[in-house]
């Protein structure tokens, strides 16, 4: 089993932490997520590789280095997700590494979801990276301070880190009217997809129900996103990875296909449908 306790929970309960108390990772912890991270690596099919970088310090001075002074503080270790520059798929890699996010929480280890706010070259130091590869997302790894930092709660206040879209501007069935799931499973992960994190929690993610076919789209906030890595894809990897890995624990399973006849009057883009 991926995890050893309900995926449903650890969606539920996972937040994003900037503000760590400083500590390494627990021996015990470490091992595990390199093990973790080791199988995703060797599992995937678009070169995605993945690495934590421990020691780089907690300091003002550090944190500048790393461009992460005003958004993470007392952070001693970082996952850093790798891709081939060929093979530049946003939304599995979105999918993967969520999938980390959520073995990291199910150890008690904290994460925050890092596309622009941190320097690229100053982790390029220690990740190893071929001159086909590049850096699209990172997460600090680590404990959380028992009490946020000011900033920190400034900033989930100004991004309404806590709030969701209701489900009527998120779920259509194919007459494009808000969706009615009374299948309970079903519901249940689509609401998975709703709680997911996205770039500065634009929620971009549309999903239309057609019989036993779920069509993701993505609806784009216009000239939003990080040169060379498409964030807003990487979200819709991350509602994908939500709405499987919830099936998958109610025993429901499924595939995924691309369909180009697919296609909504909203302006919306297709992604993929996941049919039983």
């Amino acid at each position: 089993m991926e995890f050893n306790r309900s995926v449903i929970d650890l969606i539920k309960e996972r937040k994003s932490t900037r503000t760590y108390d400083g500590r390494a990772l627990e021996e015990a912890d470490l091992k595990r997520l390199n093990t973790y991270l080791y199988e995703l690596g060797n599992e995937n099919e678009i070169k995605a590789r993945f690495k934590i970088i421990s020691n780089l310090g907690t300091s003002k001075d550090e944190s500048k280095k790393l461009g992460t002074y005003g958004f993470i503080q007392g952070a001693n270790s970082y996952v850093i997700g790798i891709m081939d520059k060929d093979v530049n798929d946003a939304v599995e890699f979105g999918y993967l590494f969520e999938k980390i996010v959520l073995f990291a929480a199910d150890l008690g280890v904290q994460t925050c979801w890092l596309g622009g706010t941190f320097k690229k070259e100053s982790f390029h130091e220690n990740s190893d990276l071929n001159e086909n590869e590049f850096i699209s997302v990172i997460s600090p790894v680590g404990y959380k301070k028992d009490k946020r930092s000011i900033i920190e709660n400034t900033m989930r206040l100004a991004a309404g880190s806590d709030k969701r879209k209701p489900w009527s501007e998120l779920f259509f069935d194919k007459d494009m009217q808000p969706l009615n799931e009374k299948d309970e499973a079903l519901k249940q992960a689509l609401e998975m997809v709703r709680l997911g994190p996205s770039a500065s929690n634009k929620q971009p993610w549309r999903i239309i129900k057609d019989e036993d076919m779920f069509h993701f789209f993505i609806c784009r906030t216009k000239n939003y996103g990080v040169s060379g890595y498409d964030l807003q894809l990487n979200d819709i990897g991350i509602a994908k990875c939500h709405f499987e890995l919830a099936l998958r624990e109610s025993g429901i399973k499924g595939n995924w296909q691309f369909l180009s006849q697919a296609d909504t009057s909203e302006g919306w883009e297709y992604v993929a449908t996941w049919t039983k």
